[in-house]
């Protein structure tokens, strides 16, 4: 049975400052989008002009893993699409750890406490590094996010815990966490159990 996980992270065009908040991340832009396919072990970026090969990734998949994509990624990302991102089958590293703690963890705080590697730079980096054209290190910063973000989840099916590091005290604690339905096996049953909505359709 086909493994048909993904893990995504993007980088924008604009700051928040740039576009007036964060209550417009319409405004942003993307300049790459960065996805790992469980399917044949790649990371691949995908530029502007890849966004309809992008899309049909995405309506192909069993599951959509990110940290605070839900919130962020997706709805940057859906001015781009033809489909409705809400209707995709998302598990949000971030927004499952804030459930159990109560409060957010940053994905360099998780990365450094659970794999003892982090994040090799900013968002800010990355928007330096679009706008003076350099493009070879905006798609190492994003595939390195990818890659950070993949591996935690890696770690949390496996150990069935992660680690995050404190604000007080700077004292490694760990997270308890229940992954267990999002293996490979279990992720490519429950789409087939539930195919993509009609309004999910390819572009070619």
């Amino acid at each position: 049975m086909k493994d048909r996980r993904l893990v995504l992270d993007l980088e924008t065009k604009k700051s928040f400052d740039d576009v007036g908040g964060r209550s417009h991340l319409e405004k942003l832009g993307i300049s790459v989008v960065g996805v790992y396919d469980y399917s044949d072990d790649s990371y691949v970026c995908y530029l502007e002009q890849d966004f309809g090969r992008l899309q049909n990734l995405l309506i192909d998949a069993s599951l959509i893993v990110g940290f605070n994509h839900q919130l962020f990624d997706m709805p940057v990302l859906q001015p781009y699409l033809s489909i409705d991102v809400t209707q995709l089958p998302l598990f949000d590293i971030m927004l499952d750890v804030q459930k159990i703690l109560g409060h957010r963890v940053s994905l360099d705080s998780v990365a450094s406490a659970t794999l003892g590697i982090g994040k090799t730079g900013s968002g800010l980096d990355a928007i330096k590094y679009y706008n003076e054209g350099r493009w070879d290190e905006l798609k190492s910063y994003c595939l390195n996010d990818v890659k950070v973000t993949k591996e935690v989840f890696d770690y949390g099916i496996e150990h069935k815990k992660i680690a995050f590091m404190s604000k007080f005290g700077g004292q490694k604690k760990d997270i308890l966490v229940n992954w267990s339905d999002f293996s490979g096996r279990k992720a490519a049953k429950a789409i087939e159990a539930k195919p993509a909505p009609q309004a999910q359709y390819k572009l070619f």
